[in-house]
Order: structure tokens, then sequence, then C-alpha cells
């Protein structure tokens, strides 16, 4: 008799280690949605990350940082607009649809390669402009504004990938100076105290038109405190599984198994009552999907 072949998944690693952070960053914004029916966006942006800074702390421990640095204000930037576009995602939970505010997020690989081309240099073939064009579009759709008004909840959303690709873009010079721990704990320390700041200032002033940025205290009870910490937990272990996915699988493989993430935050968003996307929201999905595939992937081709 022949030996026998051993039996082998049949996916790639990196495509399953980013499936499962796709879910995983889809329960962690169904949960910080489920909390901020209860809790301002911002403390609940507080417990997203407190969790993160005592998981990168106590790794520092037993493997201290390797790293030149240099950076000091570019690594505060990334950390001070990584915090910014989370607030404003976080925001946007708490008033529409989680795959709204999902989809939206997930523009950043479009202004990613905006911002490569104007701050690093990069070349934008005809077609990234045409990814760029497509996905803009979709925006559109998904928020169709009245006329070009957009809405303060599309604004934001729309915010929260302009700042995660700013944070992302940061990121490529930082990692050349900086440890990949202290870029990650530059965005949660200051995910950290910066709630904690904004909050004590809400204490003297809170205009009604800033309840996105100020916003007071309130203490948990009960579930709220298992929700508060399926947030951090969740977030967590996507950023693991995220990173054991590039550690596996080329990066533009990984940033298209990402979109999955939208797929997820649909099922997520319904099953917690929100509506299903309308014709005109899907197509705008669609689009957004598109266009982050096709920069994705003329970006793993060159």
């Amino acid at each position: 008799m022949p030996p026998k072949t051993p039996w082998r998944f049949p996916l790639d690693p990196g495509i399953v280690y980013m499936l499962l952070a796709s879910l995983s960053f889809a329960f962690m914004g169904g949960f910080a949605k489920v909390l901020s029916q209860s809790l301002p966006p911002l403390e609940v942006t507080f417990f997203r990350n407190v969790f993160g800074v005592i998981f990168v702390v106590a790794s520092l421990g037993k493997y201290p940082l390797k790293q030149t640095g240099g950076k000091p204000w570019l690594l505060l930037f990334r950390g001070t607009i990584g915090f910014l576009a989370l607030l404003a995602y976080f925001y946007d939970f708490a008033h529409i649809p989680l795959a709204n505010a999902v989809t939206y997020n997930k523009t950043s690989p479009i202004f990613v390669a905006i911002f490569a081309y104007l701050f690093l240099g990069e070349r934008l073939s005809r077609t990234g402009w045409l990814a760029i064009g497509v996905g803009f579009v979709g925006i559109v759709l998904i928020a169709q504004p009245a006329g070009i008004d957009f809405g303060k909840y599309d604004l934001l959303g729309i915010f929260s990938g302009i700042g995660a690709a700013l944070a992302y873009t940061s990121i490529r010079e930082l990692r050349r100076y900086y440890d990949t721990r202290a870029i990650v704990l530059s965005f949660m320390g200051v995910g950290t105290l910066g709630p904690v700041v904004l909050m004590m200032l809400s204490e003297y002033i809170h205009p009604p038109e800033l309840d996105f940025l100020l916003a007071r205290f309130v203490m948990p009870t009960g579930t709220l405190w298992l929700y508060a910490l399926a947030v951090g937990t969740f977030a967590t272990v996507s950023q693991l599984l995220m990173t054991k996915a590039y550690e596996h699988t080329q990066a533009g493989i990984v940033g298209t198994v990402s979109y999955s993430n939208i797929v997820f935050a649909v099922a997520i968003g319904v099953f917690l009552g929100d509506p299903f996307p309308d014709l005109w929201t899907a197509l705008g999905m669609v689009l957004v999907i598109g266009s982050g595939l096709m920069v994705a992937m003329k970006r793993n081709m060159l």
C-alpha cells in the first residue's frame, strides 16, 4: 500500500488568522455598540485600550524594547491621531448601523494610498486613482447625503478612516526607529490617558456639539463590566491574530481577507437590531471593498 498523504488544512494559516481577527474585531464592535447604549463612547474607548496597555507593558518585562528611537513627536502624532480616529469610530457605533461604521473605517487603505503619494512620494498608478474614485463613490452611496451635506455621523465615520490612514502611514516611518510594541503602546497609551483627561474636563465644559469628544464618566454596573471586559479582550485578541496573519502571509493577501470584517459586522449588527443594508448602502459597501482590494492587489504586485 502506498503511504498515506498527511492531511493538511486547506487554507493558508495567514488567511485563517485574518478571518479570525476580522471576526474578533466584529465581536468587539458588537460589544462596543451594546456598551455605548449605556456608557459614553469616550469611556468605551478607554476600556478598549486599557487592557492592551496592561498586556504590552507586561511583555516589556520579559522582552525589553529593541530600538534606536529619535522620532518622539511622530510617535506622539501616531498615538493621538489613532486615538481620535478610534473615538470617532466608537461614537458611530452608538448612532449608526455597525456595518456602516465598520465600512467607513475600512476606507483607510484608500486614504493610505493618497497620503503615501502626498507625503512619502510613492507612485500612484491609474489603477490606484481608479480605486480611489471607486471608493469615494462607495462612501457617497453609504452616506446618501442631502445634496453635498454629509451628516455628523458620516463625517466622523470618514474621519475614522482618514485618521487610521494617517496612523498607518506614520507607522511606515516609525518602524525604522521603534519596536512594534512601542508604536502600539503610543496608540493605546494615548487611548487610555486621553479619555481620562477628556472626562475630567467634561466636568467643567460639556457643549452638546462636542458630545463625541467630551463626556462625563459613568460608573459601569452589573453586566456592563462584562461587556467592557469583552471589548478590551476581543480588541487585544484581534491585534494578536492580525499580527500572526501578517507573519504568515503576504500583506496584500491579508489586507484583502480583512474586508470579511464588513460581512461579519453586517451579521452581528442585524442580530443586535440594526436594519439590513438597503440596496444603495450595500452597493456602497461593495464599492468600498472593491476599491480596497484594488489598492491591496496593486501594492502586492509592485
